[in-house]
């Protein structure tokens, strides 16, 4: 079973920052595309960003594009959300999702399989 435990999350003002983390309890970590989404009240789970297997290759969603970065390191198992320039609208549960059966940066839902329990994060105005 893998596991995933997101960290990091917490109270910031706008235009702040936080460093989300996500450890993963799996040796073949490097053979999973890892995703971060999130969640805002009474709205549906949304994708934020995902990085590929090596690390190479990532994408985010438009509304987090130049403020948010993604990045992993294998030796650690860890995947990582760098959160620059903090909007209110950026308050939300955040998610990891991990998938091993294909290599592309899926932004749906439904295609990840394996999720954390997710972390607060609230930005204040």
């Amino acid at each position: 079973q893998v596991q995933l435990v997101e960290t990091g999350g917490g109270l910031v003002q706008a235009g702040g920052s936080l460093r989300l983390s996500c450890a993963v309890s799996e040796r073949t970590f490097s053979r999973y595309v890892m995703a971060w989404f999130r969640q805002a009240p009474g709205k549906e789970r949304e994708f934020v960003a995902a990085i590929s297997r090596g690390g190479v290759n990532t994408n985010y969603a438009d509304s987090v594009k130049g403020r948010f970065t993604i990045s992993r390191d294998n030796g650690k198992n860890t995947v990582y959300l760098q959160m620059n320039s903090l909007k209110p609208e950026d308050t939300a549960v955040y998610y990891c999702a991990a998938e091993s059966s294909f290599n592309q940066l899926e932004t749906r839902t439904r295609e990840y399989d394996y999720w954390g329990q997710g972390t607060q994060v609230t930005v204040s105005s």
